[in-house]
């Protein structure tokens, strides 16, 4: 019998694998985060191969905004209903509504509100770890997290207190009130992303594939979408341009690039020669100190 190497993308699943089932062979009441985005998709798979044929030891949780795309939201209900996974859905709406989210107006991006609704699930559900699908390649303050993240009894992380993940061994033990977050991918790329689901032949929301849309050019080279929560600027004017979205999140703050790939293969081709992060192509909010990243996991972020 002869002895084969495993591949670059067959290393990576193993080692997703074997973390998936950490999580689930230290923790009581984990949960996995599917938003209906590329990344979650590859963990659904994931989870599919390191689970299956039984059914996966914890929920699928998505933190909605209200002002999600909807191909994205009706493509994270379908994929649920296929899978047979028990969906749990928690709005900012609903938060807004109890006074836990005041904004400072109605057009106010929602998505660094996020937290303050992750963190009340968690507490409502009681769960001891969020399995998420952050890449260390995604945005700088990603690179400072560990595979398994701790979270203190207030939901926060400290950059300067995570523990040692030495051997691929994972430590999860807690005390009560506090969580640990879980990623799997934490060592993909976005190239190895959608090379992996070209070679499982996964499905994504159409958004991810060029099409033609109405966006406002922005200083910059940023692309502002034209929705109705997202109208176009004063003193500026529109055009119909191809594009698709590298990730999809709150609409008031995610931009999709210029792009001509109709297809997977065509995908892999631009990603692997571009020079721009992920996010810093695509998410508006990011920019800010306000609402950096770093800054919004320090306050209990995904």
């Amino acid at each position: 019998m002869t002895n084969r190497l495993l591949t670059h993308l067959e290393r990576l699943e193993g080692e997703a694998i074997h973390i998936l089932r950490e999580v689930a062979g230290q923790c009581a009441n984990p949960a996995l985060l599917f938003s209906g985005g590329k990344d979650s998709v590859v963990l659904l798979r994931l989870a599919e191969k390191a689970f299956r044929p039984g059914r996966f030891p914890f929920p699928l949780v998505h933190i909605d905004t209200g002002h999600n795309y909807a191909e994205v939201i009706d493509f994270r209900d379908r994929r649920a209903a296929e899978l047979g996974e028990k969906l749990i859905v928690r709005t900012l709406d609903e938060s807004i509504a109890k006074g836990r989210i005041v904004l400072r107006s109605a057009t106010e991006s929602r998505n660094r509100h996020q937290s303050v609704t992750l963190l009340d699930t968690v507490e409502e559900f009681e769960f001891d770890a969020l399995i998420g699908g952050a890449r260390r390649d995604e945005e700088k303050a990603r690179a400072k997290e560990r595979v398994f993240s701790f979270r203190d009894e207030f939901g926060q992380w400290d950059p300067k207190n995570q523990r040692p993940e030495l051997w691929n061994l994972y430590n999860a033990r807690i005390h009560k009130g506090e969580h640990m977050r879980a990623f799997p991918i934490s060592n993909w790329t976005e190239l190895d992303v959608w090379q992996y689901i070209a070679e499982e032949g996964l499905e994504l929301p159409e958004i991810y594939f060029a099409h033609e849309r109405e966006v406002v050019e922005l200083p910059g080279g940023a692309l502002l979408p034209v929705t109705d929560l997202t109208p176009i600027p004063a003193g500026k004017s529109s055009v119909r341009r191809s594009v698709r979205f590298r990730t999809v999140g709150d609409i008031s703050c995610t931009a999709p690039v210029l792009s001509e790939a109709r297809t997977v293969e065509d995908i892999i081709k631009e990603t692997a020669t571009t020079e721009i992060t992920e996010r810093g192509a695509t998410r508006l909010d990011d920019q800010t100190s306000e609402a950096s990243m770093e800054q919004r996991k320090k306050e209990g972020y995904f």
